[in-house]
């Protein structure tokens, strides 16, 4: 979960986080004034976390048996090993700010989870983390409301698109591309571990086409928001800031509509796996915290980069077996 104020001081971990284009660190909590289209989409967002919030539970109290349901997911292996993947995924995207689906839709294919249900998933999980964090990033005035808007109905085309793509064509046909899709991530990921940033000081360009990009890759990928719109747009030396929370509001937006273009297409919904990707999320602060404070940002780069194309290459041998 991405929720930051961020520190653009000139100290020894920006300095580092810098030299790899990754986001500043965190400062002290402000309060700002804020614009009101943000504060209506503020009030969007909280909306529309409680409906699905309330669709769910009135879905699952409509079931025969629920409590019967309940006990079930929570006894079951895909929960117990998706709360392990949500832990060390979120840990991941508290350590470094982004690769939260990457990581997790790489351990969930791993498993055999066709490509659609894993994207599935970890969409319809990530609709509370990415709430949460972009609401708390416009408390925080960390949200440009004009790349916001720049970033949002292209974003969402592009995860309508990719959510298509992923869900209607059979897995195992998809399954290679998928699984080549997240080694390149993963060794984008351990790229940035030893490349310089190139900075352009010049406004961003293109932002529509990113976003809808972006938001293609991430619904028929798993993941890949963060990494390729963020690190994209503060390498062309837009605000770090602004940047990342704007990012992060429009990645709601897209998230909560791919999940519901999953839950429309794909036949059954991975209840217990998203169940147990947002209760490992949970527990990721702690680990997060501890990773950053022992481990320099380099170091985390290389081992998230080695595990997901580790996993990835697994995954693509596998599919092409």
């Amino acid at each position: 979960m991405k929720i930051r104020d961020l520190d653009l001081s000139d100290n020894p971990r920006n300095a580092e986080h810098q030299a790899l284009g990754l986001p500043p660190v965190e400062k002290s909590l402000r309060l700002p004034t804020l614009h009101p289209v943000l504060r209506v989409t503020m009030w969007a967002v909280l909306l529309l976390m409680a409906g699905a919030m309330a669709w769910l539970a009135t879905r699952l109290a409509q079931q025969p048996g629920s409590w019967q349901i309940v006990s079930n997911v929570l006894a079951s292996e895909a929960f117990w090993y998706a709360v392990l993947v949500g832990l060390i995924a979120q840990a991941v995207d508290g350590a470094l700010g982004m690769a939260y689906g990457i990581t997790s839709t790489s351990f969930l294919l791993a498993t055999g989870s066709p490509p659609a249900v894993a994207s599935a998933s970890v969409h319809i999980a990530e609709v509370f983390t990415t709430g949460v964090s972009g609401v708390a990033h416009i408390k925080l005035g960390n949200v440009s409301r004009q790349l916001f808007l720049r970033l949002l109905l292209p974003g969402i085309a592009g995860a309508v698109l990719g959510a298509w793509v992923v869900s209607s064509i059979d897995g195992d046909t998809i399954k290679p591309f998928v699984a080549a899709y997240l080694l390149g991530m993963g060794l984008f990921v351990l790229s940035k571990a030893f490349r310089k940033r190139r900075v352009n000081q010049g406004e961003p360009r293109h932002v529509a086409k990113l976003g809808l990009v972006g938001g293609f890759v991430d619904a028929a990928g798993g993941g890949g928001w963060g990494p390729v719109v963020t690190t994209t747009l503060v390498g062309t030396g837009h605000d770090p800031r602004t940047t990342i929370g704007s990012v992060n509001l429009a990645e709601f937006f897209l998230t909560f509509v791919s999940a519901g273009v999953f839950m429309l297409l794909v036949d059954e919904a991975p209840w217990a796996t998203v169940a147990g990707l947002v209760v490992g999320g949970l527990f990721a602060a702690p680990l997060a915290a501890f990773m950053t404070s022992r481990l320099n940002t380099r170091t985390l780069l290389v081992l998230v980069g080695l595990v997901i194309v580790c996993i990835s290459t697994f995954n693509l041998w596998h599919a092409l077996a």
